[in-house]
């Protein structure tokens, strides 16, 4: 089996490991209101309520594993995702919605550029670019096409529902929490608290880290976070946090990498 291969069942692994050590809460009493139309810019709010995985990755750490990566061969420290969270990924419960059997066996071959391309208005798509420097390897696409198409609206409700829920977790003190300790250890418990401090008591609750090991060292590459609800332009992501039900924590700790080779 070749690395690539070897690379991409990992990763199929850990999202279904993340997907399922989240239990959904149970279903509201009330029939969920039909969904409203999308806007031009693609509003959010046509997917009703459900369980989500926000994935936001810590790039450097990331890029660490697989320096040949286009967004990697290309990091720099003043490019966005060397000291913010970068999306990795929105994950419903279920994967590759009405996705033809052609179409999802490209994305689990890893042949990302053959999968069609995400049909997105060009300022979102400029934001995408931004914050999700995966795109750089057509991540969008295999986003798209995996869990995108099970989250219950378009393309540009998917991603404006990502990005924003993305942007909350960069305005916080977990985000800054995660710039301050560059080159230094973090554990478990103080991103945890940091959570509950930016989103509410219990927030942290809600949180998985994920690390990888880097020769000696142990690097945190990503946190996962349970949500429940609705996604709408003034969702707050605390009142989704809460929502959701309690995870294990993941990894115990582990470096906040810095930008390069280390």
């Amino acid at each position: 089996m070749n690395a690539r291969l070897s690379l991409l069942l990992v990763a199929a692994l850990l999202v279904g490991l993340a997907v399922y050590l989240w239990l959904q809460p149970e279903a509201p009493k009330q029939p969920t209101p039909a969904p409203a139309e999308t806007s031009a810019r693609g509003s959010a709010s046509r997917a009703s309520d459900q369980f989500l995985i926000l994935a936001a990755s810590w790039e450097p750490a990331f890029c660490e594993t697989v320096r040949n990566k286009p967004e990697c061969a290309s990091m720099g420290k003043s490019r966005f995702d060397a000291s913010h969270f970068s999306l990795h990924g929105l994950w419903p419960r279920d994967e590759y919605c009405g996705v033809p059997t052609t179409i999802e066996q490209l994305d689990r071959d890893g042949r990302w550029q053959q999968l069609p391309p995400v049909d997105l208005p060009a300022d979102l798509r400029k934001t995408l670019a931004e914050v999700m420097p995966g795109t750089r390897s057509q991540l969008e696409r295999h986003e798209w096409t995996r869990h995108g198409t099970c989250y219950g609206a378009d393309a540009a409700a998917y991603y404006s529902a990502a990005t924003a829920l993305l942007a909350q977790l960069n305005a916080s003190r977990v985000r800054d929490l995660f710039a301050g300790s560059i080159g230094k250890p973090l554990t478990q418990a103080e991103i945890r608290s940091a959570f509950d401090d930016s989103f509410g008591a219990g927030a942290g609750q809600r949180v998985r880290v994920a690390c990888e090991d880097d020769g000696s060292r142990r690097i945190i590459v990503e946190v996962t976070v349970g949500l429940w609800g609705t996604v709408t332009d003034s969702t707050r992501m605390s009142d989704l946090i809460r929502a959701a039900r309690p995870t294990d924590g993941g990894c115990a700790g582990g470096i906040i990498d810095p930008v390069g080779s280390q």
